[in-house]
């Protein structure tokens, strides 16, 4: 820290103690203010704090020891060194000042040299936290901030915006199979295509966005009074911008592209790391629709329909919500079990997918059959914990969560279920397939059911069609209970497992017959 831009406050009600002092450092060359009344120090201090503090102990209105202890209580951008100026100089007095906040004493009469003796010593003080904060808020290897410095910015601007309502967006960034870099070229070589995007990055952004490595190859940029088109027009930039540059590592010239995702706070969305995981949604949305490209998230659920077709799928959802459809989990894996577990728990529950939680409870990813063969490459992988072979990146919807919304998403990409949340757990899923179940049975309730050609359909055959169902419903119903009444009267080191599963397969079908009973059902047959 030089002296010249190293800032001090001298507070003092005794003006020739102010001036002697502000002489001393002024001639030392560092920048120097004074106040003869602590409060307006204190006022000043507030809105924009110095790097020394030098204070008396004793004066009116408010003592050195009050204004310390106030300055400790203001969260600032930095820290403040204080030194008190003190005819005490008992032990109790210096321990009171040490508690208190202080960090050096000065007692009077001041000498020169030692004052700015250690003002030197404080300055090295100074670096020091800074060098440190600055490690702890910038990631190394790019240079941008961390992602808690990310949600800090976020929560503060987030306030702000709910006072004034201005825009704020949200750009969630994915460098395009960034693994394949690493496997091929090696890490250096993928940590110079980290720091060329953090490069484009900070050239791209204003003062006022908040650019951050997000993690791994993941970056986020906090886009304040931006709306969500004009977000995605910066990131159409960005992502131009970054498929022309090339990145030289070495020998190697590296040409690399990246996925975006946008999103920007409506009047629906309540929290500020909602826009984050909205972002996130649309990311991978992008990943899932070939790569290289910018998708937004007010566009997911636009479906592009003509209004007449939009009105009927309104109808067609309407008062349905996630968790009236969804199939309950069979059960969940830990991210930190193997794969020769998760092989196990899926031949034993018969399921093909399943949950991954963190130790905490909340979702870490998704496993399926498919991510445990991709992993069964020798002998040792069957020792892999599980968040090294999962996929992270999970759509979850909270239970409430209308059902359309989840429909007009799986018709728009290659995901195949997403997971249902209630209040941050995972406790079931929502696929293709289940909306095919639902709909079907949908279908049937109200008489809409295909009959043969050479008919005609009539209110008796729609009846006859649904009673139907209902029958075979209840023979499969019939049948996985008879199953489990007897693997309960002849139990195996598996019933435990079995039990899940069963109990979920049976869940199911009870829900298809609660469709048949549903307010569908009573408009079809109302009671006379």
């Amino acid at each position: 820290m030089s002296s010249d831009n190293t800032r001090i406050m001298i507070v003092d009600d005794d003006p020739a103690m102010l001036r002697i002092l502000s002489a001393w450092l002024a001639k030392a060359g560092y920048r120097v203010q004074t106040f003869d009344d602590s409060r307006e120090a204190l006022a000043s201090i507030e809105n924009d704090p110095p790097d020394f503090l030098i204070t008396d102990w004793e004066m009116p209105y408010m003592t050195g020891l009050e204004l310390c202890h106030r300055v400790r209580e203001l969260k600032l951008a930095q820290y403040i060194y204080t030194i008190f100026l003190t005819v005490r100089s008992t032990p109790t007095e210096m321990i009171e000042g040490l508690e208190i906040g202080a960090d050096d004493f000065l007692s009077k009469p001041v000498h020169q040299g030692e004052l700015l003796a250690r003002v030197r010593a404080g300055a090295r003080i100074i670096d020091l936290e800074r060098q440190l904060g600055l490690m702890a808020r910038t990631d190394y290897l790019t240079g941008l901030v961390t992602q808690r410095v990310f949600y800090d910015a976020l929560d503060k601007e987030w306030a702000r915006v709910e006072r004034t309502n201005a825009p704020l967006s949200c750009v969630m960034m994915d460098i395009d199979f960034f693994k394949k870099v690493n496997d091929v070229h090696g890490h250096p070589a993928g940590d110079a295509v980290l720091r060329k995007v953090a490069d484009l990055l900070r050239c791209t952004s204003r003062t006022s966005d908040t650019p951050c490595r997000y993690g791994g190859e993941e970056f986020c940029i906090l886009l304040p009074e931006t709306t969500e088109a004009n977000a995605a027009a910066w990131a159409d930039r960005m992502r131009k911008r970054l498929a022309q540059a090339t990145v030289v590592a070495g020998k190697n010239s590296i040409q690399v592209t990246a996925s975006f995702g946008v999103a920007q706070r409506r009047g629906d969305t309540h929290r500020a790391d909602t826009l984050v995981d909205q972002a996130d949604q649309a990311l991978l949305y992008a990943k899932q629709s070939g790569r290289n490209r910018v998708a937004r998230f007010g566009s997911l659920s636009d479906s592009g329909a003509p209004d007449e077709e939009l009105a009927g799928v309104h109808a067609l959802f309407a008062g349905a919500v996630a968790q009236q459809v969804m199939s309950p989990l069979a059960g969940s894996l830990r991210e930190d079990e193997t794969v020769g577990e998760a092989a196990e728990f899926f031949l034993r529950r018969r399921v093909n997918s399943a949950c991954v939680l963190r130790a905490d409870g909340q979702l870490a990813g998704i496993l399926s059959e498919k991510d445990l063969l991709a992993a069964m490459v020798s002998l040792e992988c069957w020792r892999l914990p599980l968040r090294d072979v999962m996929k992270p990146d999970v759509i979850c919807y909270d239970a409430d969560t209308p059902l359309e919304t989840i429909y007009q998403f799986l018709c728009r990409v290659s995901i195949r279920r997403v997971v249902i949340v209630r209040d941050g757990l995972p406790v079931g899923t929502i696929s293709r397939g289940t909306l095919l179940r639902w709909f079907r049975n949908l279908v049937a309730t109200r008489g809409e059911t295909t009959v043969d050609s050479a008919s005609e359909s009539s209110p008796a055959n729609d009846s006859d069609n649904a009673y139907r169902r209902l029958v075979e419903i209840a023979c499969l119903l019939a049948a996985e209970s008879a199953e489990l009444r007897d693997r309960c009267r002849n139990p195996s080191e598996d019933l435990v497992p079995y039990l899940v599963g069963q109990a979920g397969r049976i869940e199911n079908l009870l829900r298809g017959i609660a469709t048949y009973c549903g307010p569908a059902s009573e408009a079809r047959h109302p009671a006379s």
